[in-house]
Order: C-alpha cells, then sequence, then structure tokens
C-alpha cells in the first residue's frame, strides 16, 4: 500500500476512526480463531515422528569390500582349475596356458572378461560364472604364487625372435615386446601386462594368430594393443617370438647349463 500527502479533513478523522474499530475487530476474530487451529498443528507435530519412523528403519545395505587375493583360500577355489592348467599353474598340454607366476591383477581380469563375454571361450565362461570378484582374486593371489617350470626354445628361431622381442621393428611400427612385458617377460602387473616367461609356444602362436586374424579381447583401448600389432606380424614372425618366449627364462628359473 502507498500513502501520499492529503489536507486534514473531518471526513478523514471518521474513515481513521472506522479503520481502528475495523481493526480491533479482526484481531479479536484471530485470537478467537487460534486456539481452534493450533490443535491440528501440535496434532501433526507429534505424528512426525511416527510418519518418519519407517524411513529411518530402511538404510542402505554396504557392499562387502573386496580384500587383497588370499593364496591359502585360492588353493582351493583353483582345484578345478587344475584338469587344465596344472595344479601349480603348470599346465602340462600345451594348447592351455601356464597361469604360475602370472599376477593376482592380470588373472582378474581376465576372469572377469570370461564372465561377461567380453572374451569369448565357451569352457572358461562355465569355469567363470560361478566365481566372485573376491573368488577371483583369491585364485589369482594362489597361481601368483606359484613359479613357472623353465621351457625351451628352438635355437633356429632365438636370433630371430630376441630381436623382435628385445627391439621390435620400426619400419613395420612392430614395438618390442619388453617395452611393455619387461627384459625377462615377467609382465607389469600394474599395467595389467601379462608374465610370457616360459608360456608355452603353442598357447602363445594360437592367440598371435588369433589378434592377428582379427580376434579381439575387448573394446577398451588395452584389449586393442596387442591385436593392432600382431596384424604387423607375419607367419614366421610369430613362430620365432613363440618359440623364443617359450625359452626365455629370468635369472631364478634359469635351467643349469649343459655340460
Amino acid at each position: 500500500m502507498s500513502f501520499r500527502p492529503a489536507g486534514f479533513r473531518p471526513a478523514v478523522l471518521g474513515s481513521a476512526i472506522a479503520l481502528v474499530f475495523a481493526l480491533s475487530a479482526s484481531v479479536v476474530t484471530a485470537q478467537d480463531a487460534q486456539p481452534k487451529t493450533a490443535a491440528p498443528a501440535a496434532a501433526a507435530t507429534a505424528a512426525t515422528p511416527a510418519s518418519t519412523a519407517p524411513a529411518t528403519a530402511v538404510a542402505p545395505v554396504a557392499e562387502t569390500a573386496i580384500k587383497p587375493g588370499d593364496a591359502t583360500a585360492g588353493q582351493a577355489k583353483a582345484a578345478v582349475c587344475g584338469a587344465c592348467h596344472g595344479m601349480d599353474g603348470n599346465s602340462s598340454d600345451a594348447q592351455y596356458p601356464k597361469l604360475a607366476g602370472q599376477s593376482e591383477q592380470y588373472i582378474v581380469r581376465q576372469l572377469t572378461d570370461f564372465k561377461a563375454g567380453k572374451r569369448q571361450n565357451p569352457i572358461m565362461l562355465g569355469m567363470a560364472t560361478p566365481l566372485s570378484t573376491q573368488d577371483m582374486h583369491d585364485v589369482g593371489a594362489y597361481f601368483a604364487s606359484k613359479t613357472p617350470l623353465p621351457g625351451v626354445a628352438d635355437q633356429a628361431l632365438v636370433e630371430k625372435g630376441g630381436t623382435l622381442f628385445r627391439q621390435g621393428d620400426s619400419t613395420r611400427g612392430i614395438p618390442a615386446c619388453m617395452a611393455c612385458h619387461s627384459i625377462d617377460g615377467r609382465g607389469n602387473p600394474g599395467a595389467m601386462y601379462p608374465q610370457l616367461t616360459s608360456q608355452h609356444a603353442q598357447y602363445i602362436q594360437a592367440t598371435l594368430k588369433a589378434w592377428h586374424d582379427g580376434t579381439t579381447w575387448g573394446v577398451d583401448a588395452q584389449s586393442q594393443i596387442m591385436p593392432a600389432i600382431a596384424k604387423k606380424l607375419d607367419a614366421d614372425d610369430i613362430s620365432a617370438l613363440s618359440s623364443y618366449v617359450e625359452g626365455l627364462h629370468s635369472a631364478d628359473t634359469q635351467p643349469a647349463a649343459t655340460p
């Protein structure tokens, strides 16, 4: 409401008196009405705890935290893996990879991808599906605690395979394998680059050929690294690298020299 000055008039006085009476009547009416509205308000206040009780009683259930793998627990969980990969992770059938010494992180990633169907293998899909993430870590820890048995390379392929592994071929855009897998083939657990040392040549050869022919183990950047490299390898490259890797040993697994 706005006001503007005006001259004093008797009519104004009469209006003022009428306004005073009107305001007084409004105050009385409001006071009479107040007790009637206060009771519902109090009732609403009293009802508040009852209405909020169910919400307070329902709380989200926290997921169980994943712990680092337990090799002891993993031994029992990995028993079924022994049929193909060997009880200690050293498979006797060269079509199945050695898991001994492989990093826990890498094994967990592969089992996760098998379970999700990103890496296709009917046998491994069935094996990985019932495993929880904690199971995968335990199995990975168990195999990581084992030592791979050394293999033997074909001496006719060592020179070519060794050159590709240590130097690559810059003229064809092929990087050195040791850049990711280390000079002794132990891999890089933090980056989840797998151990290659002592791996069966047959398994390495089949895997490189599959990548060369277009097989992938996922759509993420890391899964695309090896297929892109394998496409640049020819059949002789793949044979030489596979044989070299099988005969690759670090100092603690180097077989004794033949007299």
